[in-house]
This record gives C-alpha cells, sequence and structure tokens, in this order.
C-alpha cells in the first residue's frame, strides 16, 4: 500500500505514529512500530528521519509520565496543618486501617527524626522561623524520614507511606511533591483544621517526649507558643489556584466539612471513605461471643445450633451485665444465627441482626469437629495451620475473606455510640485485631473466650481494654498456633490447595440427619451415553461428595443434568 521510496509517504506514517501513541499513551508504540517494519520495511527512514526522532522522544516521556500514574505506584500521604489538629492520631489510625483491610501501610513521624537529632529540646525557640540552625536541622530530619519512606516502598513492600508532619509552608510541600514524582509515587494530602483534636492534643501534649519535667503550666505555654511559630509561616492550601491540581482532601471539625480533589485511585477513595467515617467522640465498644452452644459442646465447627443450658445461663448473666453499668443508651447487634439472636433475647431490648457478622464459612467441614477434618482432609488440615489468615476453607471462607466482609461494620461502629455486638470467634477476632492493631499472622489466634465481655475504649493514640468474665463455665474452642507445620504447595499465595470435594453443605444442614436428595428422572438416563451398568443413582454421588459413602473404583462419565 505504502512505498518505502516515498518521502512524503513515510512522513505521513511517521505523523500517525506519533498521533497513534499520544492518543493511546504509548500503549501501542512498540508493536505500531514493530508493524511497520514487518509490513511497510520503513526502519531505515524511521531511524534517520529527525519527524521521528521527535515521535520517540515524545513517546518515551509520555511512558515516563504515564508510568508515575500506574494504579498500583506506591502512595505517599501529606499530613498537613497546625500542632494539635490531629494529625498524629488520624496517622495511626487511617495506617492501622488500611494495615487491616491488607494494605502495607506505615507513619513516619517527622517529630522522632527531630527528637534523634536533637536530644534535648529546651524551649519553643526552636521552632522560630529565624532560627537559621534549627531550621537547616529541621530540613535534614525531612529529607532523612523521606529516604526512610522511599526505602519502605521500594525495598520493603511498602504500599502506602504517612508523612507525619505539620508541612505547612509551600516550600517544604514541594519537596515532597519534587520527591514523589522523583519516585514515581503518587503524592496526596490529607489537610486538618479541627478545633476538637485542639482541645484534646493539648492535654496529650502534656505527656510528650518533648516535655518531661511535666509540669502543666509551663508545658502549656510552650506548647501554645509552639504553635504561634508555625502560624507565622503557614501558608494553606489554595485549591482554586496554585494547589489546584493537587490531590488532597480537607477536614473540618472531624467529619463537619470536607473538600476532596483529585481522588486519583480506588485506595484513595477508601482513605476518602474512612476519614469521612471517623467521628470523635467519647463511647465504648462492648465485644462478646454468643452463649455456648451445643455445638461448642461437641467440638463442632460452624453450623447453626442452639445455646446450650450453660449458654442460655450466660445470657442472663448478660443481662444482669448490662443493668449493674447501666448501659441505658446501648445499641445491640447481633449475627443471623441462632446462638447469637437467642444470647440477645434474653437481654430485653431491641437488637438489629447483621447478616455480615455471621460466623466464618467452613465449606465443605461446616459441623465437622477437628479431628474429623484431620481425618476426612487431611492436607486441607495442614494447610490451615500452615497459613491461617489467608487459608479458604473449600466452598467457604478465609480470615481474609471475613475481614473484607466486615468492613462496613467497622465504619458503622466509628460512627456510633456505645455498642454491644454479640458475634462469633473468627468475627470476634477480626473486630478486635482493627481496634488493637494486630497483625494478620496474630489475628486468627487472638483468645475470645465464651461467656467473657470485652469493654474497648478509645484513647489518645490506641485503645484501653478491659475483660469481665461473668462467672459461667463454658467449653475452650481455642486452638493454640502450631509450632512447626510441614510446608504444602499453594495455587496462589491467596488460594490454598484445595481438596478435590469441593461440595459446599448448607449452613443449616444438621450433621447426622441426611439432605432430601431427589432420584434420577428416567428419561435423563435413555439421553446419556453411559451404560446403566456404569451408573450410579445421583443421591449416591452426592453422598460421596459429602462423605457419607467411600469413592467408586471406577469413573463414569458424567451425566448431563439437562437434555
Amino acid at each position: 500500500m505504502f512505498d518505502h521510496t516515498n518521502q512524503p509517504t513515510t512522513l505521513i506514517v511517521q505523523l500517525f505514529c506519533l498521533i497513534y501513541c499520544i492518543s493511546f499513551h504509548c500503549q501501542g508504540c512498540v508493536s505500531f512500530v514493530g508493524i511497520l517494519y514487518r509490513q511497510y520495511t520503513v526502519v531505515s527512514d524511521l531511524v534517520q528521519c529527525e519527524c521521528t526522532i521527535l515521535c520517540l522522544s515524545v513517546c518515551l516521556s509520555f511512558c515516563s509520565a504515564w508510568a508515575s500514574y500506574m494504579t498500583n505506584s506506591p502512595t505517599v500521604i501529606v499530613m498537613i496543618g497546625l500542632p494539635a489538629r490531629g494529625k498524629t492520631y488520624m496517622s495511626k489510625k487511617l495506617t492501622r486501617y488500611l494495615n487491616w483491610i491488607g494494605v502495607p501501610t506505615k507513619v513516619f513521624n517527622l517529630g522522632v527524626y527531630r527528637r534523634e537529632a536533637v536530644k534535648a529540646y529546651k524551649s519553643y525557640d526552636f521552632f522560630r522561623h529565624d532560627n537559621k540552625e534549627a531550621m537547616e536541622i529541621r530540613k535534614r530530619c525531612a529529607l532523612v524520614a523521606l529516604e526512610d519512606v522511599k526505602g519502605y516502598l521500594t525495598e520493603e513492600g511498602g504500599q502506602i507511606a504517612v508523612f507525619d508532619a505539620t508541612n505547612t509552608t509551600r516550600e517544604r510541600r514541594d519537596l515532597i511533591l519534587g520527591f514523589g514524582k522523583e519516585n514515581a509515587f503518587k503524592v496526596t494530602c490529607n489537610v486538618l483544621n479541627c478545633q476538637i483534636y485542639f482541645c484534646l492534643n493539648c492535654e496529650v501534649k502534656v505527656s510528650s517526649p518533648d516535655y518531661p519535667e511535666r509540669h502543666r503550666e509551663r508545658v502549656m505555654d510552650d506548647f501554645l507558643k509552639r504553635i504561634e511559630c508555625y502560624k507565622v509561616t503557614y501558608q494553606p492550601l489554595d485549591p482554586d489556584d496554585y494547589d489546584k491540581d493537587l490531590s488532597f482532601i480537607k477536614v473540618e471539625n472531624v467529619g463537619r466539612r470536607f473538600l476532596v480533589n483529585r481522588v486519583q485511585d480506588y485506595i484513595q477513595s477508601k482513605i476518602v471513605y474512612y476519614l469521612m467515617n471517623i467521628q470523635v467522640h467519647s463511647h465504648s465498644l462492648y465485644l462478646c461471643r454468643h452463649g455456648e452452644s451445643n455445638h461448642n459442646m461437641e467440638g463442632r465447627i460452624g453450623g447453626d445450633s442452639e445455646l446450650s443450658p450453660g449458654g442460655k445461663q450466660f445470657a442472663h448473666a448478660l443481662h444482669r451485665f448490662i443493668e449493674e453499668h447501666k448501659l441505658s443508651d446501648l445499641k445491640v447487634w447481633t449475627s443471623q444465627l441462632r446462638r447469637t439472636i437467642q444470647t440477645a433475647e434474653e437481654l430485653i431490648v431491641p437488637y438489629e441482626q447483621w447478616k455480615i457478622l455471621n460466623e466464618i464459612d467452613a465449606g465443605v467441614c461446616e459441623e465437622m469437629t477437628y479431628d474429623m477434618i484431620q481425618k476426612s482432609f487431611p492436607e486441607e488440615f495442614v494447610l490451615r495451620d500452615q497459613d491461617k489468615y489467608h487459608y479458604r476453607y473449600p466452598g467457604g471462607e478465609s480470615y481474609q475473606d471475613l475481614v473484607q466482609r466486615l468492613e462496613p461494620v467497622i465504619m458503622e461502629l466509628e460512627r456510633q455510640g456505645n455498642v454491644l455486638v454479640i458475634c462469633h470467634q473468627a468475627v470476634m477476632r477480626c473486630l478486635l485485631a482493627y481496634f488493637l492493631d494486630k497483625s494478620a499472622d496474630d489475628l486468627p489466634y487472638l483468645k475470645c473466650p465464651l461467656h467473657t465481655v470485652l469493654k474497648l475504649t478509645p484513647v489518645a493514640y490506641g485503645c484501653k481494654v478491659e475483660m469481665f468474665y461473668l462467672n459461667v463455665k463454658a467449653v475452650n474452642t481455642h486452638r493454640d498456633r502450631p509450632l512447626v507445620t510441614p510446608m504444602l504447595l499453594r495455587r496462589n499465595s491467596y488460594t490454598p490447595l484445595s481438596s478435590h470435594d469441593q461440595f459446599k453443605r448448607p449452613r443449616l444442614y444438621s450433621a447426622g440427619n441426611r439432605p432430601w436428595l431427589p432420584e434420577m428422572p428416567e428419561g435423563m438416563l435413555q439421553q446419556s451415553q453411559v451404560s446403566v451398568k456404569n451408573w450410579r443413582p445421583l443421591n449416591e454421588s452426592l453422598l460421596i461428595q459429602l462423605g457419607h459413602l467411600p469413592l467408586p473404583t471406577c469413573h463414569p462419565k458424567p451425566i448431563p443434568l439437562y437434555p
């Protein structure tokens, strides 16, 4: 079609190549040039022509710019705000949430770097803008912290780094933006201007490492003067002009007003969603498991059994506990399984049922004891001990799946007042891991005994835990972490090797009572190509999958269920 000796034609091809590359952000640059080489033999012209050199340079520049906005590029969250506005509080809380949902995140607090560089803090004079020596120290600390951010995101497998500092000047923010561009990191800013945090944090600062003397009046006077030093050089974000292209979320007075600008990806939208659910108020969360069930006494997992006599006794004790602690404004949440509902019924208060609070789905292992699982599915038993958090029951769930399922509960708990959640062992472990900042390795082994109430009260940068045993005996359902487990191969890092039998029993199916199974229709057998002597009834094949019958010695061809 094209004559490679025709210069105008070659230029047209080159121009089309340039337009193509720009239009598709270089996604087809290499393949398109390859097509030109194979079909039109214009490589010599492409290399020699200055227009082509321009084309290739434009393509390369687009590739480098586009790479910095890859979906999986690491993100640096830059906190912005005057002292005592809740930056560290929000940094720790946000980091705890992101790690809980499986996004590796770490806080880099610039105050820690400053205290390492300057061993003894003297007074607010260190933060004066005309103190050149101190300003140089603070800048060096910021550069060291940014190098640690780079190491975390590029070498340690981190996905998000929270740069916790005041970052009140454009010079400092431009330094961080340049750092992000140089390393192909996304940068988003979190601007906090919350007077509620100011009142709370002024009390917290009394116990800050900067003030070992603990003299309240002198500490408060110095700290307020430090804030005034920052106000002198504070340059707020300009969303209408200078910072209009910057990705940021501005929070005013803890959830009363938000300004969101240029959210870049899914993770940043999750961060916005989380920050919009944060409330600062005095409240407590009460967590407990349902009363002891009949399955607990038999050592079976899952299912939908009723309370044992001891479980009913615990429900009465829980009612007395609520009355003694005068929890009149308490909201009560349960799952949709009978053992939690029966526990809540004895409280004689309104309660809400949440399906997402149901116990982890054990799939084919529902209503089996651990001994039964070890005998029936020995590989599954070993694989679960090998990586309990990521292990997924065949036809069921993993702890990782359960965390994703419980995320709406966490969002609602952050907004609510006093709540009692009557749930299950695995569910309670996931909720505790969020509030206590536990890792994925520790989460499946958190101890959540029956007939015990845990009271969680938010404090400055963490959570205070109180345990109340209601003096009703119950079986111990906790399994300790195995010391040594043999290693088995997996299909991938998240889905463990599972057995060939992946038939899932209905959750409400009671052990010992086989479900009704229909016989094979006569017409269906005639339509199949399988001989009568090799055919087994449909109900027998299902019973084989349920584990009630041995596997057949011969394996007939599958029978079509529909003509």
